[in-house]
């Protein structure tokens, strides 16, 4: 295994070297620049200004002084907080974000696992029914559509609950809800598609023979095995519900790290915009890496290679 981990983080420099390059580049080429979206500047206070930035040198020459400032951990000044770095943007943003993101995990999980396991145990039944036609409106109603309609019905209409904000624990519901609701359809269908498959299995029809009771057989001879698709998804669902926070913190305006990227893009704020990339791109490696090692957790017959 540790052969496997040192592999994989080897792999990840020249990710995050082709991520950072790409990144770098197509912000640059966008048209327009960071002091160019307020009000007329005088030439002679844009020219200081590109100076203090280094936005005046030769784009090659800011390429490679930006590689040199991110192996040492330092992602730059903010163009848009002029007083602030990048690095104390993240550090006070992100903890908001991941709250999201975890919050709306935990809801896909208690969601999706429960139906999906239900749907597989009581097939063609009315509950099987059921579970499948809410993953499938969970999987067509994306989160943009989702989320107005949760605000509208239950913040404005029912006035249960505020429709913007992260201050009160109420916040958290409508957003973690609408960011959750998308992924607990696919758990759901996932998890229903695993246990079927080893419910058929002949372990499976032996330990009913035994004696085994339903609950013994599905939660600990069937459970282990029809969570494997389910283990694989969560890498790219986390990857997904990092993303779709962005989404989520504009509609419900939530103070998170996804509301200042997507601010940071119409500012063009390339510092920003560049850190907030390489955080959830290094995010998702590191997750998809932990999803790699459950894989293979759950079921010996994989090995690290």
């Amino acid at each position: 295994m540790f052969h496997f981990i040192a592999r994989r983080l080897l792999q990840v420099i020249p990710v995050m070297f082709v991520i950072i390059t790409a990144t770098f580049f197509m912000v640059r080429f966008v048209p327009g620049g960071p002091f160019t979206a307020e009000k007329a500047i005088p030439p002679e206070i844009l020219k200081n200004l590109e100076a203090h930035y280094g936005l005046d040198q030769p784009l090659w020459r800011q390429y490679l002084n930006y590689l040199g400032r991110v192996v040492h951990g330092d992602l730059g000044p903010s163009f848009k907080y002029s007083n602030r770095t990048v690095n104390e943007i993240i550090a006070q943003k992100l903890p908001t974000s991941l709250e999201l993101g975890s919050l709306a995990l935990l809801v896909a999980l208690l969601v999706g696992l429960p139906l999906g396991v239900l749907a597989a145990v009581r097939r063609n039944s009315w509950l099987d029914y059921l579970a499948s036609s809410a993953g499938m409106l969970g999987i067509c109603v994306p989160t943009f559509v989702l989320g107005p309609l949760l605000a509208l019905s239950f913040g404005i209409h029912l006035h249960w609950f505020n429709v913007s904000g992260w201050s009160d624990p109420s916040d958290r519901i409508l957003p973690c809800l609408t960011l959750g609701f998308v992924y607990a359809a696919y758990i759901m269908r996932l998890t229903r598609g695993g246990m079927l498959e080893v419910l058929n299995q002949d372990y499976i029809r032996t330990a009913r023979a035994k004696g085994a009771s339903e609950a013994r057989v599905v939660l600990q001879h069937a459970l282990r095995g029809g969570l494997l698709p389910v283990v694989s998804f969560l890498g790219p669902a986390i990857a997904g519900i990092l993303t779709g926070s962005f989404v989520i913190e504009t509609i419900f305006q939530i103070p998170g790290l996804g509301r200042e990227f997507v601010n940071s893009a119409f500012n063009r704020d390339y510092t920003l915009v560049l850190g907030t990339v390489i955080l959830y791109a290094g995010l998702i490696v590191v997750l998809n890496l932990v999803v790699d090692v459950v894989q293979v957790w759950l079921n010996p017959k994989l090995k690290f290679e």
